[in-house]
């Protein structure tokens, strides 16, 4: 008889602007991932975070009182949305915040956890903003700023994100094939999971002579989906239409 089994979703970017998102979430919360041992989020559960003094917004309590009511053990890993999500979110929460590059043992199977951004090395002109924003003094000047001014920056950003992203080949925002490779050296994992790209696949790699799997969470936009992971492997979950 299978475990119970292990969940990862990532890219739900949940904003008050489309509360159907947000309402499917609760229900994957209150349903499948009540009967998993563990579920994994890897980043851009919001749309954007602005600090976690944010945590007063009503849609914003609603989430983390959710997530609160979870039994099973829940994760985090930041993605390009939320990095400013701390410790005072976890807490209330009541989830694990881990590094943005996580190897766990996944069913006996070393496996990679990431957000999916440090693999589009091909974006030099995202790669160097993320350095900018990931940078601890910049976001303790940031965070230092009224919440107010804080939102107007990360909306402005957003919508200038957006315009871009028009103008870029989707090859470029893509994960890169060597950047996959090394972080299977790196990692000494066989197996990695990942968000970001939208584009939901599992994907087979020989690396050094060794057989891999990438598996690609798909975003959360007219359906939710997961991925499950117990003793007989990896599928795909469906959340909702």
């Amino acid at each position: 008889m299978p475990t119970p089994p292990t969940l990862f979703v990532s890219d739900l970017h949940l904003t008050a602007r489309r509360p159907e998102t947000a309402d499917r979430f609760l229900d994957f919360l209150s349903g499948p991932v009540r009967q998993a041992q563990a579920l994994y989020i890897l980043g851009d559960l919001f749309d954007y975070w602005a600090g976690d003094d944010d945590l007063d917004d009503p849609f914003n309590r609603r989430v983390c009182e959710a997530l609160a009511a979870v039994e099973a053990d829940t994760f985090f890993i930041a993605g390009n949305r939320d990095f400013l999500i701390g410790e005072r979110f976890a807490a209330s929460s009541r989830l694990t915040l881990l590094p943005e590059a996580t190897v766990i043992a996944l069913a006996g199977t070393a496996t990679l956890l990431l957000h999916g951004d440090t693999l589009c090395t091909d974006d030099t002109d995202y790669l160097a903003f993320r350095a900018t924003v990931r940078d601890p003094r910049w976001q303790r000047e940031f965070l230092a700023l009224p919440l107010a001014e804080r939102r107007r920056q990360i909306e402005a950003l957003r919508q200038r994100s957006e315009t871009a992203k028009d103008g870029k080949p989707h090859a470029l925002m893509d994960a890169n094939a060597e950047a996959i490779a090394a972080a299977f050296r790196t990692h000494g994992a066989s197996r990695i999971i990942h968000g970001h790209t939208h584009r939901q696949a599992r994907h087979e790699h020989i690396v050094d002579g060794r057989n891999c799997e990438r598996w690609v969470l798909g975003d959360w936009g007219e359906t939710g989906n997961a991925l499950a992971a117990d003793s007989t492997g990896c599928r795909w979950v469906a959340i909702g239409a």
